[in-house]
C-alpha cells in the first residue's frame, strides 16, 4: 500500500477518532443508556470501515444480558471488533484511562478498571462485575491478562470469572482473529505485544492489505459446578476449538 494511501486512512481514522472524542463529551450526558451503546456500535463499525477491516461474525452475540463474555486477545482492535459485534463493558487495566483519547473513548464505553498488580484491587472489582452483572450487563474480559501475537492461547486467569459464579450468571467464550482477506492467512499486522508501540500497531495494521476481522461467539455456558479455575481450563479449550474452524 503507497504511503500516501496510508496517511489518508490515518487521518480519516483520526477524524473518526475526534468525532467519538465530541461525540462522548457533548452527546452522551443528554442520552439513555440504549442509545450510548448504539452509538458505541456504529462507531466502532465505522472505524473498521476506515481501516479496511471486514467484520466476520460467527455465533449468535447476546441480545441482552447479565452475560460475562470471555475472550482471547491480540490487539488493541480486540475492544474495536467486539463493540463493533455487540456493546459490552470491558474490564480493562488502570492505566488506559490515562491514555490520550483512548481513556476518554474507553470510559465513553462504560470500562470497568483494574489495578492489575493489588490484589485487593482485584477483589473489589470482582465484587463491581458481580454488582453490574446482578444488574442485567453484558461484560467482557481478556483473561490471558496480556496480548498475544494471535497464534497460539496464553494461559487463561481465573480470578475475575469469581463474578460469574457470584452472580449465578452465564460465560460466553469469545474468539478473535485476524486473517488477510484475500489469502484467508492469519495477519498478525494488528498485534500489539512485547515492545510494540500503540502508535507503531495502529500504523502497522493501517498499513497491512485489507484485513478480516473474524470472531465467534460460542453457546452461553453456566458453570455447572465447575470451580473458577477449571471453568477458566475449559473456556481456554473453547476458545482454541473455535479458532480452528
Amino acid at each position: 500500500m503507497t504511503l500516501l494511501r496510508v496517511l489518508w486512512k490515518a487521518l480519516r481514522a483520526a477524524m473518526h477518532v475526534a468525532h467519538g472524542f465530541w461525540i462522548i463529551k457533548m452527546q452522551f450526558p443528554g442520552m439513555i443508556e440504549a442509545d450510548q451503546q448504539r452509538r458505541v456500535e456504529n462507531w466502532s463499525a465505522g472505524l473498521l470501515q476506515i481501516a479496511s477491516i471486514e467484520l466476520v461474525v460467527t455465533g449468535e452475540p447476546p441480545s441482552r444480558g447479565p452475560r460475562l463474555l470471555v475472550a482471547n486477545h491480540i490487539s488493541w482492535l480486540d475492544i474495536v471488533v467486539m463493540h463493533a459485534a455487540r456493546h459490552c463493558r470491558f474490564v480493562s487495566k488502570s492505566d488506559v484511562r490515562a491514555w490520550p483519547f483512548v481513556g476518554t473513548l474507553a470510559d465513553g464505553g462504560g470500562t470497568l478498571y483494574v489495578e492489575r498488580q493489588s490484589r485487593r484491587d482485584a477483589h473489589r472489582v470482582v465484587g463491581h462485575m458481580a454488582e453490574r452483572l446482578k444488574a442485567g450487563d453484558i461484560l467482557a474480559v481478556f483473561p490471558e491478562g496480556t496480548t498475544s501475537d494471535g497464534r497460539d492461547l496464553k494461559p487463561f486467569h481465573a480470578n475475575l470469572l469469581q463474578a460469574a459464579l457470584d452472580a449465578a450468571v452465564p460465560v460466553q467464550a469469545v474468539s478473535l482473529m485476524y486473517v488477510e482477506a484475500a489469502s484467508g492467512q492469519l495477519s498478525v499486522a494488528p498485534s500489539y505485544i512485547d515492545d510494540d508501540t500503540l502508535v507503531g500497531s495502529i500504523w502497522q495494521t493501517l498499513s497491512a492489505p485489507p484485513l478480516r476481522a473474524m470472531i465467534v461467539f460460542g453457546e452461553p455456558q453456566t458453570a455447572a459446578g465447575r470451580g473458577r479455575r477449571e471453568w477458566a481450563e475449559d473456556l481456554r479449550r473453547d476458545i482454541a476449538h473455535q479458532r480452528k474452524r
